[in-house]
């Protein structure tokens, strides 16, 4: 980013839209801080992309990587409410540690991304099968495939998650 028109151009952006972007999330979340974090987010996403949008596009731009953002803080949120309650049906001594926690919440997190970004069925599949432990006879059934699909779909779902790790 050493380049100056690059440089003068993002200041640009920032200078006149980082306020008004602020209070769109404001709205948006009830909350001047998740704000001021999302904010801050997407100037670094714009930056990190090294794509540039038109004057004319720019608010629409902003808008755009923003609502992603807004979409992952919450479905992170729910990731972390439905972790807690799971942890408070624990026993104590089964209670991993706070370092442990983290650890599988932030697992949790890099998982969903991945089984979001596959297609419904392959997903819906992965699901159904490892969380509902449905058999594969009973998963196409239940989504009018055949038992063929369900293989080649889990296994299509199961390669995604061992990438990651």
């Amino acid at each position: 980013m050493s380049d100056p028109t690059v440089q003068q151009h993002l200041h640009h952006l920032y200078s006149h839209h980082h306020g008004w972007l602020k209070a769109w999330l404001r709205k948006k979340l009830s909350c001047q801080h998740a704000a001021a974090d999302l904010a801050q987010d997407t100037f670094v996403r714009l930056i990190v992309s090294e794509k540039r949008p038109l004057p004319e596009q720019s608010r629409a731009y902003l808008t755009q990587i923003a609502k992603g953002l807004v979409i992952d803080l919450y479905r992170r949120q729910r990731l972390e409410l439905a972790y807690q309650e799971w942890l408070q049906q624990l026993p104590a001594v089964e209670t991993p540690s706070p370092e442990q926690q983290v650890i599988v919440l932030q697992t949790l997190i890099q998982f969903d991304k991945v089984l979001d970004q596959l297609p419904v069925k392959v997903r819906e599949t992965f699901i159904l099968s490892r969380f509902e432990h449905l058999t594969y006879s009973e998963i196409a059934d239940q989504l009018g495939i055949s038992v063929a699909a369900v293989r080649k779909y889990m296994l299509k779902a199961t390669l995604a998650c061992l990438e990651l790790l």
